[in-house]
């Protein structure tokens, strides 16, 4: 299996070309989790991934329950089908409690103040359907918590992994927070075996091609609790060594492989975030093009599974203007192709006009 197969199988896998899902809660679901702090990159992430996916239907899955944003696998927000949060925070919460530990010290959160906190959330937001970020710190503060200096961060993620509260729908631009149990229905709890092989096959189905290093990192599980998780389900997988590494997915993906279109990829999007080893995505003389921590934190340019350059977008009305930095020269018909994902990313946002422009 060459790399270049493995890029292939990985954006027909991740549903970026031959999109089949209509709805957020679907493809969310199908991908197991996707990284979603930067909500606006976010929605655009699994909204490409969908027939007819707008931003208008993202925001109205959020405010209807269908997927949740919360912290969960690693310490950072993910988009969670609602059906998978109980059982992903069971598996993974302990970890980046663990993780936060030190920090937590350095803001002064002990488990006293956190206990308040507690307390003090499930107080408020008894009776009531969600409240917005700013009047909840804004309750903290009155009742004696401090919530500057990442403090309200640290503390309503401690409370999101406890699971006291998830996110809830927008307010303008404001995010809020409800009650848990009042937004999350009541699932099964899982086995942690059981988890671990859920998660597992989830990942390999909906990221394959992907090494099981590759499944610990988005995991968040230990190398032998990611090497029990394949090994519970690598009767259900293929795999392939490429360059001294076995790769895992599933069978199907192996055929009608082509070339896909140009994907203008948000910060932070599971092509890329979701792999330790990304050198299948980037060229290793590229790396420090597209940022020097780590490919992740810009808008990339993806042609044919590989990432050529960055863009930028900005928003004036109902004018979207996407500056491109190609790492080389694009040919007209790629030029050709950047135009038309543009396109459909003002689609998506609901917007009638649009310049793409390169950057000298």
């Amino acid at each position: 299996m060459s790399i270049f197969s493995i890029t292939q199988l990985r954006l027909q896998n991740q549903h970026l070309v031959n999109p089949e899902f209509t709805s957020p809660a679907d493809i969310v679901k199908h991908m197991g989790a996707v990284q979603s702090q930067d909500y606006a990159g976010a929605k655009w992430a699994v909204g490409q991934r969908l027939k007819n996916g707008t931003d208008e239907l993202m925001d109205k899955a959020l405010a209807d329950g269908d997927i949740i944003r919360t912290h969960v696998l690693r310490p950072t927000w993910h988009f969670v089908h609602p059906d998978d949060i109980r059982w992903m925070l069971d598996l993974t919460a302990r970890r980046i409690q663990s993780a936060a530990a030190s920090r937590h010290r350095e803001l002064q959160l002990d488990e006293h103040v956190l206990d308040k906190c507690e307390k003090l959330v499930a107080k408020a937001l008894e009776g009531k359907k969600q409240m917005a970020r700013d009047e909840l710190a804004d309750y903290l503060n009155l009742h004696g918590v401090a919530t500057n200096d990442q403090r309200f961060v640290h503390i309503m993620m401690h409370l999101e992994l406890e699971q006291l509260v998830c996110s809830g729908g927008r307010e303008g631009k404001q995010f809020t927070y409800a009650l848990f149990d009042a937004r999350v229905p009541k699932t099964k709890p899982l086995e942690k075996e059981e988890a671990i092989a859920t998660l597992a096959e989830r990942y390999f189905i909906s990221h394959g091609p992907a090494t099981v290093a590759d499944f610990a990192w988005w995991s968040g599980l230990t190398n032998t609790e990611a090497k029990a998780g394949l090994e519970a389900v690598r009767s259900k997988l293929s795999s392939h060594e490429a360059e001294g590494n076995t790769y895992w997915f599933t069978e199907p993906g192996l055929t009608g492989v082509k070339a896909n279109p140009v994907r203008l990829l948000p910060n932070y999007d599971e092509y890329i975030v979701s792999y330790k080893d990304r050198s299948a995505a980037v060229d290793v003389k590229h790396i420090n093009k597209v940022d020097p921590r780590g490919t992740i934190f810009n808008h990339t340019i993806l042609i044919n599974g590989k990432i050529e350059g960055l863009w930028k977008r900005t928003i004036k009305k109902d004018l979207l203007e996407i500056e491109i930095t190609p790492f080389k020269p694009l040919s007209q018909k790629n030029l050709m192709a950047v135009e038309k994902a543009a396109k459909q990313y003002a689609k998506f946002l609901g917007l009638k006009k649009l310049i793409v422009q390169t950057k000298s």
